[in-house]
């Protein structure tokens, strides 16, 4: 019997008359409802024709969450009197509850895509609602776009309801074709704040990382709820994992403590979204924001964090990352304490904080791994995704890296579409790396051993597992936990899709080794030893023909396959280079530590850390991570410069990691050039022989191109030398093999090709910037033009120029005369002669006459006679 009295309690009911013309005039319509108020539950039932008297309709709402699609399933069964699979179902990955009397589908956005790719019309379907669309989660972004698509080119009779739970409505509804936008009035009790920040700072969480201390103050602001306030306490947390830790912490808590997330059993799942008679503290993931209601809830505890997906493209590392929930998600969670009745939200930062929080989470689009988007694009027909309309374009770099990882793993052409192994992967609701390993696992090790693994590389399995993948796949076999049921259902589905259908083609992985031997330790004993046979006969899967191998070269060549820029050669003991370039080091306790060769499925990078942390990795062999990675695979001569030298070698290698060198003999000459080269720019020029007179050309060069322009050269700059290379150096430079032949090159003879010999220019070098002026005593000074600021230097005895009057100029340029005492100290400073011997010679002479009494020091300089001469010597 339906329960007509629910319904009509469910405030969105107003709203249902505006939203039923809105799609009927447009087709396309934006519901804008709080949580709470029936959007999920009555408004597919509407419009599905299943209340209210309308039209029957097939209606598919599709559900960020899993958690969220079963349960919205449930409700609306509830509502009607049924059980769930009559009238209303739903379908997730691995699970679906439906028959053919349905007609209100709950699906996941990831199963909607996957049927989106199988049938473009979505025959049968009169109209689908897309809930939480605010979330912007990728598959939801894709979603849309696809069936906007279908909408625009196939089934302009196919109704869209984008459904949010905030009003920021305005880019579905333009997204929409202008969609008009209803709006829904929620039941709104007054919810007071209560600023909570930790009494001691805390550090910033980093990675996956959050700082305990914050984790023990969340549960303490708890504790401390449950002692000022009456109801039910929801708690926000990031993730799984400090969700248990503070449950852990709130064992003596005086109320009953569930946890509610993606990976909690069905029936905790139940109870939490079930009303209690006994009081309840309800520790949550960001799912309860908006995609459940919780009955009883009258207080909420923010941590103010939340968990965004971030990859690495450089370093090939992608995980999720902790970071500030935002503005608009401390809404949606401070809203949830006044559903029901005047509540009160505790959030656990100051309140100066707050608006230095940003206003909207990130789409998932610009910071997530696209390479399953860039997949989904490619087989719908635009692989740059370009015809797509997206609120938000994705990021070039992002493709591009997408791009190479599905080229890599043969999943589309080098133009981008998708070949008929790309097609399959696909199908398979996997990222293109584990549908790569499972497809070619399958080959290797038979469908149900692949699958297993795979199925622990998709959700990585619980920290106390451990680190290593074989041991994590034999807990799980063995293991009654929630989450070896979870994997244990994703394992039979995969096995299913893996053995259907023939091997994939096209698969740009060469045959792969025989997997029955073992990992080898450098002292040539069996590195670890076969499964006991009461495993053998549990299976990890030995299927026929797949050689038997043991557990650990079967879990190393699946990562590898999945990951194979991470296959990694040891350094050290603990420590590894993966094929990627990264360093990667492995906990002090764990068992892979002494392994030659490992496959990392699992890492991340810890704050101000340069290497990556192994969190889940398996035993591997060379010859595996070769055939795993043989896109990386490079053999040829290596010459570059390094360490002060040039170094020549033939070298193997897998992306970053070296797997042989030889010395090269005789090295390609063009490569030792260009090394050289390489040399001389990080080095500089010094590594060529420069005399004291081809640093004085280089200098007399500098200056008159400073000087006069063209088309004397530019010298001074070691950079732009070098990319003359071919006029001066050569040919001295292409016979060179070594650091020692470029120091036999004469950098003045090579200059000195460079003046222009052609103009006839270079004949007036000594008229112009002359090595030596001669001055009155008859000596021939050199001049400095390397000095700093650039004027031409002479520096010169004060007697040496008497007589002289006008300064001596090169290239038109007067000298900077730099005066000097007998004993050749500086005396004066001077570009203008005839005023010096005016003005500033008496005060010099007045100065030194007395201390070089031995040398003339006449009263008018201008008629004395220069001497280089005492006076003793001047009257002989």
């Amino acid at each position: 019997m339906i329960r007509t009295a629910d319904l009509d309690a469910l405030p969105v009911r107003e709203a249902v008359p505006a939203l039923v013309s809105a799609l009927d005039a447009h087709g396309a319509a934006v519901l804008c409802a709080p949580p709470g108020t029936g959007k999920t539950t009555l408004v597919p039932l509407v419009l599905a024709g299943l209340v209210g008297g309308g039209p029957r309709r097939r209606v598919v709402v599709a559900e960020p969450r899993r958690i969220a699609a079963r349960a919205a399933a449930r409700r609306m069964a509830w509502l009607l009197g049924e059980q769930v699979g009559g009238s209303v179902g739903f379908t997730v990955r691995g699970e679906r509850v439906a028959g053919p009397s349905t007609v209100v589908e709950v699906v996941t956005t990831g199963v909607l895509l996957q049927r989106l790719q199988r049938d473009q019309e979505l025959s049968g379907t009169d109209l689908v609602m897309l809930d939480e669309c605010h979330e912007r989660h990728l598959d939801a972004d894709t979603v849309a776009a696809f069936l906007l698509d279908v909408r625009e080119t196939l089934r302009p009779e196919l109704r869209l309801l984008a459904a949010s739970a905030t009003t920021d409505a305005a880019g579905w509804a333009r997204l929409l074709g202008d969609a008009p936008v209803v709006e829904a009035g929620g039941v709104s009790h007054p919810v007071e704040t209560v600023w909570a920040p930790p009494a001691r700072p805390v550090r910033p969480p980093h990675g996956m990382r959050v700082d305990p201390a914050q984790l023990t103050h969340v549960a303490s602001v708890v504790r401390r709820a449950l002692a000022e306030r009456s109801g039910d306490i929801l708690c926000f947390l990031p993730g799984v994992g400090e969700i248990a830790r503070v449950a852990g912490q709130l064992g003596a808590a005086d109320a009953e403590v569930l946890q509610i997330h993606g990976r909690a059993p069905a029936s905790v799942q139940d109870a939490a979204l079930s009303p209690a008679a006994h009081r309840r503290v309800i520790l949550s993931t960001a799912v309860a924001e908006s995609s459940l209601t919780v009955p009883g809830v009258r207080i909420v505890v923010d941590s103010g964090l939340a968990r965004e997906p971030r990859v690495d493209h450089a370093r090939g590392l992608g995980a999720l990352a902790t970071v500030r929930a935002s503005r608009a998600a401390g809404r949606q969670r401070a809203g949830r304490a006044g559903r029901e009745a005047p509540g009160t939200v505790y959030r656990c930062w100051a309140e100066a904080e707050d608006g230095r929080l940003p206003a909207y989470p990130s789409p998932e689009i610009r910071i997530a791994d696209l390479a399953q988007f860039a997949l989904q694009a490619a087989c719908w027909g635009d692989p740059d995704a370009s015809g797509l309309a997206l609120l938000d374009p994705p990021p070039g770099g992002a493709m591009a890296a997408a791009r190479e990882v599905l080229l890599a793993v043969g999943a589309v052409s080098p133009a981008g579409r998708p070949t008929p192994r790309g097609l399959r992967m696909a199908r398979l609701g996997l990222h293109p790396r584990l549908a790569r390993a499972l497809l070619d696992g399958s080959a290797a090790l038979g469908p149900r051993r692949a699958a297993e693994l795979v199925a622990l590389l998709s959700e990585e399995p619980p920290r106390e597992y451990g680190d290593d993948l074989a041991a994590a796949w034999r807990r799980a076999l063995a293991g009654g936990d929630p989450y070896a049921s979870r994997w244990r259902a994703e394992a039979r589905r995969l096995e299913r899709a893996a053995a259907e259908g023939s091997p994939a083609g096209n698969s740009p992985t060469p045959p792969l080794p025989e997997t029955g031997t073992p990992p080898r330790t450098p002292s040539g004993g069996i590195s670890r030893n076969p499964a006991p046979p009461a495993f053998e006969e549990r299976g990890p899967g030995r299927s026929p023909g797949s050689g038997a191998a043991p557990d650990d070269a079967a879990a190393g060549l699946v990562a590898a396959l999945a990951f194979p820029e991470r296959v990694a050669r040891a350094k050290g003991q603990g420590s590894f280079l993966m094929a990627g370039g990264t360093a990667a080091e492995l906990g002090d306790g764990s068992p892979l530590r002494s392994a030659p060769w490992l496959a990392v499925a699992v890492a991340d990078r810890p704050p101000h850390s340069a290497s990556a942390r192994v969190r889940l990795g398996a035993l591997l062999d060379e010859e595996t991570a070769r055939a795993a990675a043989d896109h990386l695979f490079r053999a040829g001569e290596e010459v570059h410069w390094e360490d002060g030298d040039l170094v020549a070698r033939s070298v193997e290698r897998l992306g970053a990691i070296e797997l042989a060198a030889r010395p090269l003999r005789n090295p390609d000459r063009a490569l030792v050039r260009a090394a050289l080269l390489d040399g001389l720019r990080t080095e500089g020029l010094g590594l060529l022989r420069w005399t004291a007179d081809a640093e004085a050309l280089r200098a007399r060069l500098g200056f008159l191109h400073r000087t006069l322009g063209a088309p004397w050269p530019g010298v001074e700059d070691d950079l732009a030398l070098l990319e003359r290379a071919d006029d001066w150096l050569e040919p001295e430079l292409s016979r060179a093999r070594r650091r020692a032949d470029l120091a036999r090159i004469d950098a003045g003879q090579a200059l000195n090709r460079l003046l222009p010999w052609a103009t006839g220019e270079a004949a007036r070098l000594d008229e112009l910037a002359p090595e030596r002026i001669e001055v009155p005593s008859g000596s021939r000074i050199r001049v400095d033009y390397a000095a700093e600021h650039g004027q031409p230097v002479l520096a010169v005895k004060l007697q040496e120029l008497f007589g002289l009057a006008e300064t001596p100029r090169v290239a038109g340029v007067p000298v900077l005369v730099h005066l000097l005492s007998p004993a050749g100290r500086p005396a004066a400073v001077t570009a203008d002669l005839a005023s010096f011997w005016q003005g500033g010679y008496r005060a010099v002479r007045a100065e030194l006459r007395g201390r070089y009494p031995k040398h003339p020091w006449p009263e008018d300089p201008a008629t004395a006679e220069p001497t280089r001469h005492t006076n003793s010597r001047l009257r002989r």
